[in-house]
């Protein structure tokens, strides 16, 4: 009997929709085991719920439930099933749920569902915004989206700090994270604003120093990423000895393996103490509550269910000279339609090693000595294509290497659509592989770096518009720190103009603020970023070359919004004087 008595104050028994309801509108957290009176609530679960019970509930936040779905009409798709069902409730919404006796995933949730119950009491933050789970039957969720929680489904926020990225650290950050087996989502470089680092670091505001941080982390570039677990296990996994009394066991109520709630035969590192494993949780700072990852997620990544899945990539496609001399305006059209954006292009005269290199796949063909005289008498057409799957959507665009397979395989693809009497070959290349792409593209389209400033009068907003208007340009951002431009930074920067009698004015407008200075990186960068500003006077900007950033921003020839480099030996000149790095000294790559 004592143990009955025990087992009805653990959990509260929900078996009417009027008990339901009023269930709804406890206070905090409610977690509820979804059970059918055939089966029975999930007993191997209990232990864990006393235990959290014991450990948690001081402040009469965490309720536990046992719902029976035969009688309650919201739950009625959980009827007929024997899996155990776990749903979380909080101010009357159910906002998770956890299929299966998942006691270390359970375990968590409550953890940090209970720490934001706590710190939503105190004041310390507000209550996020959760989407409410509508039931719906189990077997009509196969091959569609799931939304509800499962160990795949859990991210992580990684931000790299400003010293790292300027220590060139982030590549290799990364590198280790993907090795560890888990996944990065997606990711950005910005400089973070102050209200950012504020909400993002809360945690460490009352530190004496917290003031010199937020200056530290708004003054250069960070990288965020959004960073998942994964699925298959990888190094990151340590083997445990087995414990008698911690092996998985059989609950017998609903005939299933049940997980233990604490140890297991295999354990994952989590992502923070992995980067502390690996001696670099100082360059790059995680937050892992789920609370917590959606308000970040929400915060620097907005349109992230749209842009994860999308799998933006880059190659490298080329027109051979027959086909762009004759046909280019109606290949861009195509390529144009056909969804993708030319980040880049350029006319290049192959060498007779880069034509041998490109057509190495014919070199055994009668026809290679005349494919090779072709590809060398005059320009071919190298672009640069984004799009999502890119690789294989050009691909299948372009069809295979040979006319005749194509004429059988795609007869509509560019490969008949463009074939050329006498050269029995696709006339358009892509690469063909995304490894393939970057040597090419890095190849054909050698990086260039040029120093670009947006200036003080600039606000936040037009700030935000003006990089994004660099990285659909489709510059990198490479480094970026924001700092006021006294004298002798400015110097650096106008060395050409500072004996020139408006320089005093000059000065004058970079000493109202914060400047936003950044090295780009791209092909031809210097002459792209100059044309991407536009004239220096914005009022002629606005009829020469109305797209201009100068036309958009500026106000004046002092309040233009940007500067940058004249030529490729300024830019290098300035770029190590400000950022105190190194710049390769053929830029050019050539």
């Amino acid at each position: 009997m004592a143990s009955k008595k025990r087992e009805i104050q653990l959990q509260t028994v929900v078996n009417s929709q009027s008990l339901w309801d009023e269930m709804l509108q406890n206070k905090g957290l409610t977690v509820i085991d979804v059970y059918q009176a055939w089966c029975g609530p999930c007993k191997a679960m209990q232990p864990l719920f006393r235990k959290l019970k014991n450990e948690l509930n001081e402040d009469e936040l965490l309720h536990f439930v046992v719902a029976e779905a035969d009688n309650i009409v919201t739950l009625q798709s959980f009827r007929d099933k024997c899996e155990p069902v776990f749903l979380f409730s909080v101010n009357g919404k159910i906002i998770a749920k956890i299929i299966g006796a998942n006691a270390p995933l359970v375990n968590q949730k409550i953890i940090n569902l209970i720490d934001e119950e706590r710190k939503i009491e105190a004041g310390e933050m507000v209550r996020p915004q959760y989407h409410e789970i509508t039931f719906v039957d189990s077997d009509a969720e196969d091959g569609e989206e799931s939304p509800y929680e499962s160990a795949e489904q859990l991210y992580s926020i990684a931000i790299i700090k400003p010293d790292a990225v300027i220590a060139r650290k982030s590549l290799e950050i990364k590198k280790k994270i993907l090795e560890a087996g888990f996944v990065i989502e997606i990711e950005d470089k910005r400089v973070l604003t102050e209200q950012q680092v504020r909400d993002f670091y809360s945690q460490i505001a009352d530190q004496p120093d917290f003031e010199d941080f937020v200056l530290f982390m708004t003054n250069g570039l960070s990288h965020i990423l959004v960073i998942s677990q994964g699925n298959e296990e990888q190094p990151a996994w340590e083997e445990t000895e087995p414990n008698p009394e911690t092996e998985t066991k059989v609950d017998e109520d609903h005939h299933h393996e049940v997980a233990p709630p604490t140890l297991r035969k295999e354990k994952r590192y989590s992502l923070q103490e992995y980067l502390e494993r690996q001696h670099i949780s100082q360059l790059c700072d995680i937050e892992d509550s789920i609370a917590n990852v959606n308000k970040f997620i929400d915060m620097f990544f907005p349109d992230f269910k749209s842009m994860k899945n999308l799998k933006l990539e880059k190659i490298l496609a080329l027109l051979r000279p027959d086909l762009f001399q004759e046909k280019k305006e109606n290949v861009l059209g195509i390529i144009h339609d056909e969804g993708f954006k030319i980040l880049m292009q350029r006319p290049i005269v192959l060498s007779e090693e880069e034509a041998q290199t490109l057509c190495k796949e014919y070199e055994n063909e009668d026809y290679f000595e005349n494919l090779i005289k072709k590809m060398t008498s005059g320009p071919s057409l190298a672009l640069v294509l984004l799009r999502d799957n890119c690789l294989q959507h050009w691909k299948e665009l372009i069809g295979p290497s040979s006319v005749e397979k194509a004429k059988t395989s795609l007869p509509e693809s560019l490969c008949v659509q463009f074939a050329v009497e006498g050269l029995p070959i696709n006339q358009l290349y892509g690469s063909d592989s995304l490894e393939t792409a970057e040597k090419e593209i890095r190849y054909f389209f050698p990086p260039q770096q040029t120093l670009a400033l947006i200036k003080p009068h600039v606000t936040q907003e037009q700030r935000e518009e003006i990089l994004k208007y660099i990285k659909e340009a489709g510059f990198e951002i490479t480094q970026m720190k924001e700092m006021l431009l006294n004298e002798e930074a400015a110097d650096k920067i106008y060395s050409k103009i500072k004996t020139k009698d408006f320089y005093k004015d000059v000065l004058e407008v970079l000493s109202e603020g914060l400047s936003l200075v950044m090295i780009l990186t791209k092909w031809n960068a210097v002459s792209d970023w100059r044309r991407l500003m536009g004239p220096v006077d914005p009022d002629e900007a606005k009829l020469l070359s109305p797209d201009s950033i100068r036309a958009q921003f500026g106000t004046s020839v002092l309040k233009n919004a940007v500067h940058g480099s004249s030529n490729i030996h300024e830019a290098m000149e300035t770029i190590n004087q400000m950022f105190e790095v190194l710049v390769p000294e053929n830029p050019e790559g050539n």
